[in-house]
């Protein structure tokens, strides 16, 4: 498939943000990104012309934000919208291999739609996992250093070297993954055994460390998984913000310089996925 002909879906409702960032880095890798309204999708509130199916669409993208004033919490009212209409088409586009990509907030929806972890097929009816409030208790926004740590599974990251370290910043309240203690231990395994972790918060020496190199005390360190497939991923840092190496905060004493920023390979390697898989 051409560049030109792949469509990308960029979902939004009140409160979420970054959707424009997300959007632009869609298009300036030469393929069509479109900015949907959840209403669009559900056929509420909107014309025929404006009204959209999922299969619209080669990958949609849920953006960070504060949806719905993250009430209840972070992402469970957009995930529950999404869910009262949408479940059985979206379980079917996820096992038809189309990529479903959340970041920040989105990737709390994708944990509240039962998505991530995503150890089978299977929508979960209520979350295996949670996004908790920061051990700072607090909103950390801050540089993030991520070890790419997956060897091959998920399909937005094919194009970063295994160990490879990337600068992503992170914006967030609600980041410290966390499993209910009686099945932690299990998780944690078959997260490994699936290879379903993708990123984890590091020190500028490559080691796992605490607060706040972890902004937000996330068991194990991570900072993003993908389901079984590898179609699904969800991660809290914000990639869109890193597309150019200028957005880097180091680029004061380093110059501005014109590089590729560290977060533009996970879009190029969503698009070579699509690309060659339909």
């Amino acid at each position: 498939m051409k560049k030109e002909d792949i469509h990308i879906g960029v979902l939004r409702i009140e409160g979420t943000n970054c959707e424009q960032e997300s959007y632009d880095s869609f298009k300036r890798l030469g393929v069509n990104p479109e900015f949907v309204h959840l209403k669009q999708l559900l056929g509420i509130d909107c014309t025929k012309e404006e009204k959209r199916n999922i299969f619209d669409f080669h990958c949609l993208m849920i953006p960070g934000g504060f949806s719905a004033g993250d009430y209840i919490r972070a992402g469970a009212i957009f995930a529950a919208r999404i869910k009262s209409k949408l479940q059985k088409h979206l379980a079917a586009f996820v096992r038809e291999g189309y990529p479903l990509f959340g970041v920040c907030n989105g990737f709390q929806v994708l944990i509240e739609l039962g998505l991530l972890p995503g150890f089978n097929d299977t929508i979960q009816t209520s979350p295996e996992a949670c996004l908790y409030i920061n051990d700072s208790n607090r909103f950390e926004c801050r540089p993030t250093l991520l070890k790419h740590e997956n060897k091959g599974t998920c399909i937005f990251t094919n194009k970063i070297p295994m160990n490879d370290i990337r600068l992503i910043p992170s914006a967030h309240a609600e980041g410290k993954l966390l499993f209910s203690l009686d099945k932690q231990t299990r998780y944690l395994k078959q997260l490994e055994d699936n290879d379903q972790i993708v990123f984890k918060y590091v020190n500028p020496k490559g080691e796992y460390a605490g607060y706040p190199w972890n902004p937000n005390g996330s068991i194990a360190n991570i900072a993003g998984i993908c389901n079984h497939r590898g179609n699904v991923f969800g991660m809290m840092p914000h990639p869109e913000r890193s597309f150019y190496r200028y957005q880097h905060p180091d680029w004061t004493y380093t110059g501005l310089v014109q590089d590729n920023g560290n977060g533009r390979a996970i879009f190029e390697s969503v698009i070579s996925y699509i690309s060659q898989r339909f």
